[in-house]
């Protein structure tokens, strides 16, 4: 016996050159009219409702996964404050003092500095950059002495840095006020 294809195959000229009876298409129609609302397929809209479901949990459990993976900061490195609560009290002034010393740079804005604020936003983010591995190392070793150390050295450089930018900053302000109130007649 012959398969379908067999059949498609040895008949193929038949099947290109002509075109369905007419009204063919209506009477497929009539029939597909029939199927479906004489309750011959009947449909369900729970299997849909599953499926949306299933996708749905799908697309959050794999949101999470890349989060875990991939997006979330910090997964690989550790921070003095869960070393010990001492520790979290140092970091925390560290902290505080650079915000200080950051604020008073960003503030003190003075004219045609744009290009040194540049260099020294890369140096930061040069020293942040070495803390990050020391995170890293911490992590890795959270019982050496070594790593905590230089991670409070580190705060220890970046706080004096920074308060010798702001010093100098001062300075320029100081001086630009000072040619400022020279230039200015007196009345």
């Amino acid at each position: 016996m012959k398969t379908i294809d067999e059949i498609i195959r040895d008949n193929r000229d038949f099947f290109e050159d002509r075109e369905p009876s007419e009204g063919h298409l209506d009477k497929f129609n009539r029939m597909l009219e029939m199927r479906f609302h004489a309750g011959g397929v009947k449909r369900s809209i729970v299997p849909y409702l599953l499926k949306a479901a299933v996708v749905t949990v799908l697309i959050t459990l794999s949101s999470l996964w890349t989060w875990d993976h991939f997006i979330r900061p910090g997964r690989n490195r550790m921070t003095l404050s869960e070393v010990s609560p001492q520790y979290r009290e140092v970091e925390n002034y560290y902290i505080h003092q650079v915000n200080l010393m950051e604020n008073e740079i960003v503030s003190a804005n003075l004219p045609g500095n744009a290009e040194q604020m540049e260099v020294l936003r890369n140096e930061m983010q040069n020293m942040d950059s070495v803390y990050v591995q020391l995170q890293k190392d911490l992590k890795a070793n959270p019982d050496d002495e070594r790593i905590i150390n230089a991670m409070i050295e580190h705060y220890q450089t970046k706080v004096e840095v920074l308060t010798f930018i702001v010093n100098q900053l001062k300075a320029i302000r100081n001086e630009n006020q000072n040619k400022s109130a020279d230039e200015k007649p007196s009345i």
